[in-house]
């Protein structure tokens, strides 16, 4: 197993959900699962700001499916899509306001097989299903699922801010620049 870097707190997540989406660029997902450990560097991901933003699940108020989002920051919401791919957020900002960052891509960094550029295809290439929506990622112990640090301080590499994918239904909310890359990387899902 990879050695250990500072796993990100609550205190991380609970604040602005696109400042969130943008400091996770250059962390590492990681996946322990029946020992195998898996780990992708973020290079890709989407805010949902709450309930307003259209584009969110939280837009259609707390259903069995979006409960999660609505709860304590630093929690996966992960759901299914057309029935046959997961998909993973981060639950951000304080409790009751139904804000999420979505991963949409991964750099490989150890133990992961298979394209990771798309939201679909970063959960089957790591090996995250709906057994883990809710899961605590910042839990003290017993966590299979959590964000590291990289230590590399300021990342080093650019930012671009682009309108999310595949939410033209929402009005105003569809050109958003809420989906935010690693500039030149070349894991992203879509230039």
């Amino acid at each position: 197993m990879a050695k250990r870097l500072a796993i990100l707190p609550r205190d991380f997540y609970a604040r602005d959900t696109e400042e969130v989406a943008r400091a996770l660029l250059g962390m590492e997902l990681v996946h322990l699962d029946g020992g195998i450990e898996r780990r992708g560097r973020i290079v890709e991901t989407e805010a949902y700001v709450g309930a307003h933003d259209l584009a969110s699940h939280s837009s259609k108020g707390i259903t069995p499916r979006t409960r999660v989002m609505y709860g304590p920051p630093g929690h996966a919401y992960v759901y299914l899509i057309y029935g046959m791919h997961h998909c993973m957020n981060v639950v951000t900002e304080p409790e009751g306001r139904g804000c999420a960052v979505l991963l949409r891509a991964l750099e490989p960094v150890a133990g992961v097989e298979g394209n990771t550029r798309g939201p679909g295809l970063l959960c089957r290439a790591m090996g995250i299903d709906r057994r883990l929506d809710g899961a605590d990622m910042c839990a003290a112990s017993g966590r299979s699922l959590w964000v590291e640090e990289t230590g590399t301080g300021d990342g080093g590499f650019t930012i671009a801010a682009r309108p999310r994918i595949g939410v033209a239904y929402a009005k105003e909310w569809a050109d958003a620049p809420l989906r935010f890359t690693i500039e030149g990387n070349a894991f992203l899902s879509r230039k």
